[in-house]
């Protein structure tokens, strides 16, 4: 008799998760929020069923790049030919554009549209979820 146990997407109500970007990596803040939407991070995973919790972001406009980029006076440009397309100019402008886009495709392609809905992401530490009680995730 198999009893292993597989969960159902109403068996758990979804949470809320503050996830701090101050002073943090871009990689390693996306790959983190990419593993809570999908609950990766729980006891609980299975990979056929929903589990993912909601994730809010605080202070992304004092997130760095990369440790290249942070002093270098130099731009990397991804689309050569195009003008305004380097990635520190982008990010200086409108964070929240390249913290989003860089979680949609950590996701399953499958999946993008449901987990990318439960993405926040705010520049300063003001945010306007504080009925749902979130939770400070500790990035490590």
């Amino acid at each position: 008799m198999n009893k292993t146990f597989i969960p159902i997407s109403k068996y758990n109500s979804k949470k809320w998760y503050i996830v701090d970007a101050d002073n943090k990596p871009l990689g390693r803040v996306a790959t983190t929020i990419a593993k809570i939407l999908q609950g990766k991070h729980k006891v609980d995973y299975h990979p056929s069923i929903d589990t993912g919790d909601y994730v809010i972001i605080i202070n992304a406009q004092t997130m760095y790049l990369d440790s290249w980029s942070v002093g270098h006076p130099k731009y990397r440009v991804y689309n050569p030919g195009k003008p305004g397309s380097s990635l520190k100019l982008v990010f200086e402008k409108v964070p929240k554009r390249i913290i989003e886009s860089s979680v949609k495709n950590m996701l399953p392609s499958g999946l993008r549209k449901t987990f990318y809905k439960r993405l926040k992401v705010y520049n300063d530490s003001q945010h306007s979820h504080e009925a749902q009680n979130p939770v400070l995730f500790n990035l490590n």
